[in-house]
């Protein structure tokens, strides 16, 4: 098996465009532009690019950014073994190589200076310095970096230089309005569309506490948590308790109107 197609995505992802991000990325790729998706958290950035790259047919590279990331994780290092050392490939050396979409999952995590190494391959010079190695690599003609975050949660200290900004076109993600939600979670879990439906205005009403206690809302990828809990069978308000509630609050107030809501949708 090649490298290439160990990172082909096999099966459609689903993915329910919300408006023309779908065309707009295909005229991106065609131009190999990079490109930033911004959004909040658990709104579909994610499957959106599995999606494209499913839709593509190119072999898709993620790589989950941290703090602790250092450059050598993303372009590459030496290893010892029995021989000696060998030069191991990281994940964007991989795929500039084999002509892969390489998406930096939320990308502002990391370091600034881990970021950096990613500048010459976003212009005209599309090449990789392997500065330990002593190797340029050229990036494949297929090759296109993707980098995600969300903006509404990053502090002054944790933010895209405009070096970077500057350096990519962007598409700008949001939770899909209410009908359109509730069918991509009716998809997504099959449960029904009833259910679905008021699992969405739980959602949309703790979005309405953003900045009002709550950093974020509760995202679609949580509502999706509860939709499952609630098709194996678990009642919808501690389902709603367990996927909605907990993981994003720890304050007593903001947990009891949250509370509030799921008992007044679900009895």
């Amino acid at each position: 098996m090649s490298d290439s197609q160990q990172y082909m995505i096999a099966e459609e992802p689903y993915y329910q465009a919300i408006g023309s991000e779908v065309e707009l990325y295909e005229a991106a790729y065609a131009e190999r532009l990079p490109v930033m998706v911004k959004g909040p958290t658990g709104c579909g950035k994610s499957r959106f690019i599995e999606y494209m790259a499913w839709k593509l047919k190119k072999p898709l590279i993620t790589v989950a950014c941290n703090e602790d990331m250092t450059a050598s994780d993303l372009v590459g290092r030496y290893l010892l073994d029995a021989n000696g050392t060998r030069w191991l490939d990281g994940p964007l050396t991989v795929a500039a190589r084999i002509g892969a979409i390489c998406y930096l999952d939320e990308v502002v995590e990391a370091r600034q200076d881990t970021t950096v190494v990613i500048h010459p391959l976003t212009d005209h010079r599309r090449t990789l310095p392997l500065d330990k190695k002593g190797e340029l690599v050229n990036a494949h003609e297929d090759f296109q970096l993707v980098i995600s975050y969300n903006p509404g949660y990053q502090s002054l200290m944790k933010d895209l230089k405009q070096s970077t900004k500057q350096r990519f076109s962007g598409l700008n993600f949001d939770y899909a309005e209410g009908k359109v939600e509730a069918g991509i979670i009716a998809k997504e879990t099959g449960t029904d569309e009833d259910t679905a439906t008021k699992l969405v205005k739980i959602g949309q009403t703790a979005r309405n506490l953003k900045g009002h206690g709550l950093d974020e809302g509760i995202s679609t990828r949580l509502l999706v948590y509860a939709a499952r809990l609630i098709k194996q069978g678990i009642k919808p308000n501690d389902a709603c308790r367990m996927a909605l509630v907990a993981p994003i609050t720890d304050d007593t107030d903001i947990s009891a109107t949250l509370k509030h809501s799921i008992d007044a949708v679900f009895g």
